[in-house]
C-alpha cells in the first residue's frame, strides 16, 4: 500500500510538474526505448503533429514511458506501414483494426470517449445538390479505398440506392474538404471529428446532405510485443491528462473528449459487414 501511494503520488506530481511546464519527474516503463504511435493520416500531417505532439509528451510525463508520434503521408502509406506493423502502437480507423488485427496482430485496447463513428456527404454552401441521389454519374472525392465511414460505408450506401458516382481518391480527410470548398468535385466524403477540426473557414462553406448510421470508433492497438501493461500505462496516462483544464485543452485539439479501455470485442459489428477493400494489399508480399 505504501509503494503504490508513492508511484500515486509521484504519478500526480509528475502531471503537475509536466503540466507547469517544469522538468517532469519519469516513473518506470516496463518497455524500454521510444513507443511509436502511428495515428491513422486524416488530415494533413503537420495538422496532426500540432495536436497530438504535445498531447503525447504530457502522456509520456505522466506515464513514464516515452510515447512518440508518427504517422504517414497518405492512408494508403499508413495501411502499408501498419501491415508491416511499423508501429507499436496505432490509432486507426475501425475497418483498419479488423483487418490489421487479423494481419499483424494489432490487438484494441482503447478507444475514444463518447464517440461513434459516422460518415457525412458534404457539398458547398452554395451547390443546389440536395441529396445523394443528385450525385448519380458525378465526380465525388473520397480520402481513400479503405477509409471505412468516409469512403466505404458512403460508397456502400450509394450504391444500394442504385447511385452509381466517379470517386476520386485525394489520400486525406482535409483534401476531400478542400477539393469541395473549391469547387473541384461537386461533393464529398468525410466524418464529423475531422469536419470539425478543419478550419473554420473551409468548414464554414461545407453543407452535409448525407449521414450513415453509427460504428464502433476508430481504435488504439498494440502489436503483440507490446506489453498489455503499456496498453493500460497509456489508458491511465491518458485520463490523468484529461483530468485537467490544460490537459483537456490539449485533448480537445485532436477533437476528444477523452480516452476509455477497450476490448478486441468492440470492434464485432465491423468484422459482421464481412468487408474486402483490403485484400489486395493483404496479398501482396510485406516489404
Amino acid at each position: 500500500m505504501i509503494v503504490l501511494s508513492i508511484r500515486r503520488a509521484a504519478a500526480a506530481l509528475a502531471m503537475l510538474l509536466c503540466l507547469s511546464g517544469a522538468p517532469a519527474l519519469y516513473a518506470a516503463c516496463a518497455l524500454d526505448g521510444v513507443i511509436t504511435v502511428g495515428v491513422v493520416p486524416q488530415q494533413a500531417a503537420s495538422d496532426l503533429a500540432q495536436g497530438w505532439i504535445p498531447l503525447l509528451r504530457e502522456v509520456s510525463a505522466v506515464s513514464g514511458c516515452e510515447f512518440r508520434f508518427a504517422t504517414a503521408p497518405t492512408i494508403t502509406e499508413f495501411e502499408k506501414r501498419l501491415a508491416r506493423g511499423e508501429y507499436a502502437i496505432a490509432y486507426m480507423n475501425p475497418y483498419h483494426y479488423v483487418v490489421f488485427h487479423q494481419a499483424a496482430g494489432y490487438l484494441a485496447f482503447a478507444r475514444e470517449k463518447d464517440r461513434k463513428l459516422r460518415g457525412l456527404v458534404v457539398v458547398r454552401n452554395d451547390s443546389a445538390i440536395a441529396s445523394v441521389q443528385e450525385l448519380d454519374g458525378k465526380e465525388v472525392a473520397f480520402p481513400s479505398p479503405a477509409a471505412f465511414a468516409a469512403t466505404v460505408i458512403p460508397l456502400a450506401e450509394l450504391k444500394r440506392g442504385g447511385i452509381s458516382v466517379k470517386p476520386r481518391f485525394v489520400a486525406s480527410h482535409d483534401s476531400v474538404y478542400l477539393n469541395v470548398a473549391r469547387g473541384l468535385v461537386v461533393a464529398g466524403g468525410g466524418i464529423e471529428r475531422t469536419l470539425e477540426a478543419i478550419d473554420a473557414s473551409v468548414r464554414d462553406r461545407m453543407r452535409v446532405i448525407w449521414r450513415s448510421a453509427e460504428y464502433p470508433p476508430h481504435a488504439f492497438a498494440r502489436l503483440p510485443g507490446v506489453p498489455e501493461s503499456i496498453g493500460r500505462d497509456f489508458v491511465d496516462a491518458m485520463q490523468k491528462v484529461a483530468s485537467s483544464a490544460p490537459g483537456a485543452d490539449l485533448l480537445k485539439q485532436i477533437g476528444f473528449k477523452g480516452v476509455v479501455s477497450a476490448q478486441d470485442r468492440d470492434w464485432e459489428p465491423i468484422r459482421a459487414l464481412d468487408i474486402r477493400v483490403l485484400d489486395a494489399l493483404l496479398a501482396e508480399p510485406v516489404r
